[in-house]
Parts: C-alpha cells; sequence; structure tokens
C-alpha cells in the first residue's frame, strides 16, 4: 500500500495555502488606501495596513518556500522551474524600466514639444531645459556607479565561495554587498537633498526622478533579499547543490547593476553634455 501512494516523479505540488488570498486581499487594501490617501480623503492608516498585510504574506509564503526547500521538495525540475520563473520576472522588470529610458529619450530627443507641453517656466528647444543644474556625472555619480560595480563582485565572490563549500567566503561576501548596497543607497539620498532641481519643476527632474528613484527603490530590496541570504546563509542554509534562494538574489542584484550602468550613461552622462554642473 506504501508504494502505490509513492512519489514516482521529480514534479512537487504545493500544500494547500491562504497565502495567495491573503496577499490579495493586502494588495487590495494597499491600493484603496494608497488612493484615498493621495486624493486626502483620510489619513495614510489604511494604506498602511495593507502594507503590513503585504508585508506579513512576503514573510510568510517566503518561510514556506524555505520549509518546502529543507524537506526536500525542491528537486532539481522544480528548482529549474523556479529559475524560469525568476527569469522571466526579471524580464517583467527590464519591460518596466524601458518605460522610464523611453519617457527620457523621448522627453530628451524632442525637448521642445515636450517642454512646451509641460507649460514650464524653462525656455524649450533644450535638453537639459535652461535653467536647470544638472548633478556632474563625474563626481558623486560616478562614486556610486563604482560601489555598486564592486558589490555585483563581492556577490560574485559569495557565489563561488558557495559553489565551493566555503561557508566563510559566502558569509563575508554576502555582507560586503549588503555593506556596499546600504552605502549606494545612502549616497543617492544624500544626492538627493542636494539636488539643484524638483521632481515638479520640469520634465527633466520628473524622469531623472522617476528612474533614479524606481533603480533606488530596487536596490534596497535588493539589499533586502541579500540580508536574508545572509541570515540563511550564517544558518546553516545552502549547499553547494541547492541554494536557489541565492541564486535568485545575485541575479536581481547583477540586474540592479546592469540598469545603473544605462542610467548613468545615459542620464547622467549623456544628458549632461553641455549643460550647466550643480
Amino acid at each position: 500500500m506504501a508504494d502505490a501512494h509513492a512519489k514516482h516523479h521529480d514534479y512537487h505540488l504545493v500544500d494547500p495555502s491562504a497565502w495567495p488570498i491573503v496577499g490579495a486581499t493586502g494588495a487590495f487594501i494597499l491600493a484603496i488606501g494608497a488612493v484615498m490617501w493621495m486624493h486626502e480623503y483620510m489619513s495614510s492608516w489604511l494604506m498602511l495596513v495593507g502594507f503590513a498585510i503585504v508585508a506579513y504574506t512576503m514573510f510568510g509564503w517566503w518561510r514556506d518556500v524555505v520549509r518546502e526547500a529543507h524537506k526536500g521538495d525542491h528537486t532539481p525540475v522544480v528548482q529549474l522551474h523556479l529559475r524560469y520563473g525568476m527569469i522571466l520576472f526579471i524580464a517583467s522588470e527590464v519591460m518596466f524600466f524601458v518605460a522610464w529610458f523611453w519617457a527620457f529619450f523621448d522627453a530628451s530627443l524632442f525637448a521642445g514639444e515636450e517642454i512646451q507641453a509641460a507649460r514650464v517656466e524653462f525656455t524649450g528647444g533644450h535638453w537639459p531645459p535652461q535653467g536647470v543644474e544638472v548633478f556632474d556625472p563625474w563626481h558623486l555619480p560616478l562614486i556610486n556607479t563604482l560601489i555598486l560595480l564592486t558589490s555585483g563582485t563581492t556577490v560574485t565572490w559569495a557565489h563561488h565561495a558557495l559553489l565551493h563549500d566555503d561557508r566563510k567566503g559566502l558569509v563575508q561576501g554576502l555582507a560586503l554587498t549588503v555593506v556596499l548596497g546600504l552605502l549606494f543607497t545612502a549616497v543617492q539620498a544624500y544626492e538627493y537633498q542636494h539636488a539643484a532641481f524638483s521632481f515638479a519643476g520640469s520634465i527633466y527632474g520628473s524622469t531623472f526622478f522617476m528612474a533614479t528613484g524606481f533603480h533606488g527603490f530596487h536596490v534596497i530590496v535588493g539589499t533586502i533579499f541579500l540580508i536574508v541570504c545572509l541570515v540563511r546563509a550564517m544558518k546553516g542554509h545552502f549547499t553547494s547543490k541547492q541554494h536557489f534562494g541565492f541564486e535568485a538574489a545575485a541575479w536581481y542584484w547583477h540586474f540592479v547593476d546592469v540598469v545603473w550602468l544605462f542610467l548613468f550613461f545615459a542620464i547622467y552622462v549623456w544628458a549632461s553634455v553641455g549643460a550647466v554642473y550643480h
């Protein structure tokens, strides 16, 4: 009888879970609360409740996924499909940033039309708009670029250490990557505080802050992802044969690196040619 119920395949059907409906409810409350708060119909408490539910769902759902891995449910076939899912997720993130690059290049290459349509106080036909003092790309932006590129090498070091069962190197590489991610965020925040233009001042400011701001948000998410991996690595969760959680975090971090390179050369370097530096 036991053999009749034994699993003779590499696939895994997840156990029944309430997390999808809980997460969907939290996302709905978050969206409604954000809309109500932005239109000043109520305070932000409903939005915060929705955010708390979403955060709790993320913690609980991923905790269950980790438990599945420890139970042996993540067979090589399941791990392969998890990798496909992560690749598709990163592809969707690429298209998300394509939208912001599209907006930036559309506004910059057709500056006269866009700026006049926006009815701002700057003179049309110039990019950046006349009167806007941009960041010197060879100062803080270059420093941040070096920080992020260095973090890409440390997370790769951690990956290679894991493949060679070097637990100490894995922890050290992850810890350095987390520190560099936090440093990048701190430098970005300092840069924003000293910007000579605002989000609402011109379409240059709008496209600049939307593109770099969403990238900064992704850096924060990636840093949290790596912190979780660091804690798990210190607990001995990953092995050289089974470490999809770390691999997904490393892929995500490299994606953040590549996007920043495009942002740096397009928005900071190319768009600042002939402009007045702040």
